[in-house]
């Protein structure tokens, strides 16, 4: 791990040449010459606002350019003042930070990747988190404040809802949504189905399943495996042997409601955690309708797969950014920024972890991410060079 960090985690996975692109591509390269350029600013971000998220900025600045310093090639250039790093994010807005993310968020995995296949189709997870953002009039405006659960109460901070397309395997998040937490999550997952292809399974849970969201990932070729609400009515057309059956769902309303989706559904039950009883019981469907190519019994196994997502969420929110740490910004833009950059580091964490993993033949899950984050953030500051201004 130590040798591939020492590349410089951030230019490894995002070379300066496409991050210039990138920056080209969205209008926000520079006319003239600053003592901030686009290039660096990206770099100061995705260091700044989530690598080194609770470090103050010129702290994070002196370590970017500390070793350009040692070795004399700083030159003239000096490290700028507060309120120029601000300004710089403001130039450089969220919308890079984004289209990077969008060009380089692809599927990791190999079918030699442990967890990452199953009979051949690529394991993917879809599901939405919240993030607490700093409570400005703007981000109350823009994202919305959630209730507080105690009455007529509201929450603390405003909300910014997020619904993220997660590779199981690697734990890479492919493609994300942003909205204000009055959208939903079936709202933002409907987006998603962009990201997916035949050759996929995706996981969900209950809250997910309706025929619009259905047909829109079934349409891309991905296959499907959700688990259905307890009082969906699901009646039998035909039975298999293995217990399953084939059933089907119809639109509430809509042209779609004259035209129902068949499905197969699953039903088991598990034991408790001391062995003695078994739990309620548990209904998945999916789109896999060949009960001999795709047993029953295996597809309730793999099922507990779709918590991976939950886990990733966790590296995010909890090991990147800091447990109940809210974002900083006061703007929504600004917010942004922050949640893409966010991504963008997660993204190169595991890019680096699954690397890691295959050069030692292991299992990813096998390698600590909180011990690969640490890692990462010891090669910025000992890496002469890798953030040249």
């Amino acid at each position: 791990m130590s040798d591939l960090s020492g590349l410089g985690l951030l230019t490894w996975v995002y070379p300066p040449g496409l991050v210039d692109r990138v920056v080209a591509a969205c209008g926000r390269a520079e006319r003239r010459q600053r003592l901030l350029p686009a290039r660096l600013v990206v770099y100061f971000v995705l260091v700044a606002l989530a690598l080194f998220s609770s470090a103050p900025y010129l702290e994070v600045m002196r370590h970017l350019v500390e070793g350009l310093r040692g070795s004399g090639l700083l030159g003239n250039w000096r490290v700028p003042a507060k309120s120029s790093l601000f300004r710089a994010r403001q130039r450089l807005g969220s919308e890079p930070l984004r289209v990077l993310f969008a060009t380089t968020a692809k599927p990791m995995a190999t079918e030699a990747t442990p967890g990452a296949f199953w009979r051949g189709l690529r394991l993917l997870a879809v599901d939405g988190t919240c993030w607490d953002v700093a409570d400005s009039e703007t981000n109350e405006t823009a994202f919305g404040r959630p209730g507080s659960g105690r009455g007529s109460g509201r929450s603390a901070f405003p909300q910014v809802r997020m619904a993220a397309l997660v590779e199981i395997g690697s734990h890479a998040v492919l493609d994300a949504e942003l909205a204000g937490c009055r959208t939903g999550e079936v709202t933002l997952v409907g987006r998603l189905p962009r990201s997916t292809s035949p050759g996929q399974l995706v996981l969900a849970d209950r809250e997910f399943l309706g025929v619009p969201l259905w047909q829109a990932f079934t349409a891309t070729g991905a296959d499907l495996l959700w688990r259905v609400p307890a009082n969906r009515v699901l009646p039998v057309t035909k039975q298999f042997r293995d217990g399953s059956w084939l059933s089907h769902i119809r639109a509430s309303s809509g042209p779609a409601r004259k035209e129902p989706v068949v499905i197969r559904v699953l039903a088991y039950r598990l034991k408790d955690r001391a062995g003695e009883g078994e739990t309620d019981g548990y209904r998945l469907v999916t789109s896999l309708l060949d009960a001999r190519r795709y047993p029953a019994r295996q597809l309730a196994a793999l099922y507990r797969e779709r918590w991976e997502i939950e886990s990733v969420f966790a590296e995010i929110k909890t090991h990147q950014r800091g447990a109940r740490v809210v974002l900083s910004s006061k703007t929504p833009d600004g917010i942004h920024q922050q949640i893409w950059a966010h991504l963008l580091v997660h993204h190169a964490l595991r890019e680096l972890m699954l690397r890691t993993a295959a050069t030692r033949g292991l299992d990813p899950d096998r390698v600590s991410f909180t011990e690969t984050l640490r890692s990462a953030r010891r090669s910025v500051t000992v890496t002469p060079g890798s953030f040249s201004p």
